[in-house]
């Protein structure tokens, strides 16, 4: 129901914004499909990735490994993959949601996505260049240790049990 409404509006805006400047409209219709061109590839490449991922790995491992029953140690295998995996944003919901579907904790998944967004190990090099070594280190640590917190409270939320 709330994709047609979605859908609704979104077609009701491109009309009227159509009808107020057709060439603004044409400019911003190409400017998305090219950002939905260069976005597909790191999509697809990433949902095939998953997809494989969760062909090897059935939903027993992927709970037994990551599940809630797998505690501290789940969570921090978890933060370990996402702070060494480089996805972008988009693309990392829809993933976590698979891995939830296929049998994953919601604190493994907190801080599997924490760590993705949050800590940059593959992309330390660049980072490094820019802000320092120092800085750059002593920011993952927090972003990694902030993690846990972070997991900690989606766990807490997700079983209905505040503090």
């Amino acid at each position: 129901m709330n994709s047609y409404i979605m859908y609704t509006s979104v077609i009701i805006l491109l009309t009227i914004s159509f009808f107020k400047d057709k060439k603004k409209t044409k400019m911003a219709l190409k400017k998305a499909w090219k950002s939905f061109e260069n976005i597909l590839s790191q999509l697809i490449g990433v949902m095939i990735l998953v997809g494989l991922l969760l062909s090897v790995f059935n939903a027993e491992l992927i709970s037994k490994l990551i599940g809630s029953e797998s505690g501290w140690f789940g969570v921090i295998l978890s933060a370990i993959v996402g702070a060494i995996t480089l996805i972008p944003g988009f693309v990392a919901f829809p993933t976590a949601a698979m891995l939830l579907d296929n049998g994953a904790g919601y604190m493994q998944i907190g801080a599997f996505v924490s760590t993705l967004m949050m800590v940059g190990v593959v992309t330390a090099p660049v980072e490094i260049k820019y802000f320092g070594k120092r800085l750059t280190i002593l920011r993952n640590i927090f972003a990694f240790i902030f993690s846990f917190i972070v997991a900690y409270i989606v766990g807490k939320v997700a079983s209905g049990i505040w503090f």
